[in-house]
């Protein structure tokens, strides 16, 4: 496709707002001053002076900044020219832009902003997942009943994995797994015998001897290499789990286990682990979401957080031709791994603003509904009054894991999501191995996630009940610690 005549139709460049200037919206700031078709002169965080910083080190000069308090020094500097740096929303909503491109990973926030934007007449970029997991069929529904669009970005895999998969299908491939690889990865050095990821060095020397299967089973190799690994690096990331509920809400993937497989490998393997578990693979069905540990030499090219899907190879003269190409298949030759091994943060998010807001197409597709829900589970016994705390750059909480499970609509006896009941309080005591319910956390009546919850709950009331998972549950399903999805 080229591009340039994919966009040919939109004559003006598209104004956006972004809310939250860390590090994915600065590199969208940057990267905007290169975009002929986009606009983006308006900034939000939690001060006017952090969003002012944000836009600096985007290369603006500190003259062509304008920090605004109020509406009107806002529309002041706008008709001068200048960039705005606001702390608030509430102060630029009003201002020409078309789009609001939502950065802060705020699950409150994030939902503030968007309905703020959407009651206003602006389209949406989600980069939140934190909130979009918990609402954001229910965000792109209320949208649409506005003539507007809600969507993911490209610099994100969500929208990067949505893409992938869609596009397969569209070919006439059959989706046997789809995923991504974890967000940073395990480069292994066999002369120290040293593992490094994002920064951390650890000497697993019994790594040697599981670095290539050879004749041994992939699957084997990979679990004991899970083992070596898993006592010295944490092997489950919540934004991992977060990212992929979203795919699954666009494209009706499932989780095979709802914790995930999470194998390490290295990317000549991917074909032969998620693949049935009768060909020696993982897997216990078709159409499986997942993710893996990438393992590779210091010299060897990086997948964090690339995405890609495994595919079946119908037929056997065209899958050969291929693999003499260099593609992945497995050692059957049942299977192929197709990959983009790359997200590049802001510096791609202009295709899905200029696909939503000018050409009216949200990543998402026309079908985003919520199929699978993001819960949280106890990893240890928490005792009533503790506070699930939400923090660090990946956005978990201390002791508490997450998993990917049938959506159902919210009631007190089971399972919450994941970010609704992220700094929230227990009222009641978890046990280990538990999913925390709505009703074990204080929740503020005022809070905006839980009513935009609620409201989409009712929004999809008859896709929940088809699942069978409306109020206590169904089939005799224990809401409160149902056994692992591939064992249903």
């Amino acid at each position: 496709m080229n591009f340039h005549a994919h966009y040919a139709g939109i004559r003006e460049p598209i104004g956006t707002c972004l809310v939250g200037s860390g590090g994915f919206g600065r590199s969208y700031l940057a990267q905007a001053r290169r975009t002929r078709l986009i606009e983006a002169r308006i900034a939000v965080d939690m001060t006017a002076e952090a969003a002012a910083k944000a836009f600096v080190a985007a290369g603006y000069a500190a003259d062509e900044i304008a920090l605004c308090e109020t509406e009107a020094e806002a529309h002041v500097a706008w008709e001068a020219g200048r960039c705005i740096a606001a702390g608030r929303l509430e102060t630029v909503i009003d201002l020409p832009f078309t789009l609001l491109v939502e950065a802060t990973g705020s699950p409150e926030g994030a939902t503030r902003h968007a309905l703020m934007a959407i009651e206003a007449g602006r389209y949406v970029a989600l980069v939140s997942k934190e909130a979009d997991s918990v609402v954001g069929p229910g965000l792109a529904h209320l949208a649409r009943d506005q003539g507007l669009l809600v969507t993911p970005v490209d610099g994100d895999q969500p929208s990067l994995l949505i893409a992938l998969v869609t596009w397969a299908e569209v070919l006439g491939l059959e989706i046997v797994a789809a995923g991504k690889s974890s967000e940073y990865d395990f480069v292994f050095d066999p002369a120290s015998g040293n593992v490094t990821c994002n920064g951390v060095t650890k000497h697993l020397p019994e790594l040697s001897a599981h670095w290539l299967p050879g004749e041994r089973s992939v699957k084997a190799v990979a679990a004991e290499r899970a083992r070596i690994l898993g006592e010295a690096f944490p092997l489950r990331a919540v934004p991992d789990l977060c990212e992929m509920t979203l795919v699954a809400n666009a494209t009706d993937l499932t989780a095979d286990r709802a914790g995930f497989h999470a194998p390490p490998a290295r990317i000549p393997e991917i074909a032969d682990l998620f693949t049935a578990q009768a060909q020696g693979g993982l897997l216990s069905g078709t159409r499986r979401i997942d993710v893996f540990h990438h393992l590779r030499l210091a010299e060897e090219a990086s997948f964090a957080g690339g995405v890609f899907i495994v595919v079946r190879c119908e037929n056997l003269d065209t899958w050969e031709m291929l693999a003499g190409k260099g593609h992945v298949l497995s050692r059957d030759g049942k299977t192929a791994m197709l990959y983009l091994p790359r997200h590049l943060l802001g510096v791609e998010v202009a295709t899905s603003i200029l696909d939503a807001a000018g050409l009216g197409r949200s990543g998402f597709g026309d079908d985003y509904r919520p199929r699978q829900d993001l819960v949280a589970v106890a990893m240890r016994d928490l005792a009533a009054g503790t506070v699930l705390a939400m923090g660090g750059h990946h956005h978990s909480i201390a002791d508490v894991a997450a998993e990917i499970r049938p959506a159902a609509a919210l009631a007190e006896e089971c399972p919450a999501p994941f970010y609704l009941v992220a700094d929230r309080k227990l009222v009641r005591d978890v046990k280990a191995g538990e999913a925390i319910r709505l009703g074990d956390v204080e929740i503020p009546s005022d809070s905006l996630l839980l009513a935009t919850r609620r409201r989409q709950d009712a929004l999809f009331a008859v896709d929940l009940a088809g699942h069978g998972l409306t109020g206590q549950g169904a089939h005799g399903v224990n809401q409160r610690n149902p056994e692992p999805m591939a064992a249903r």
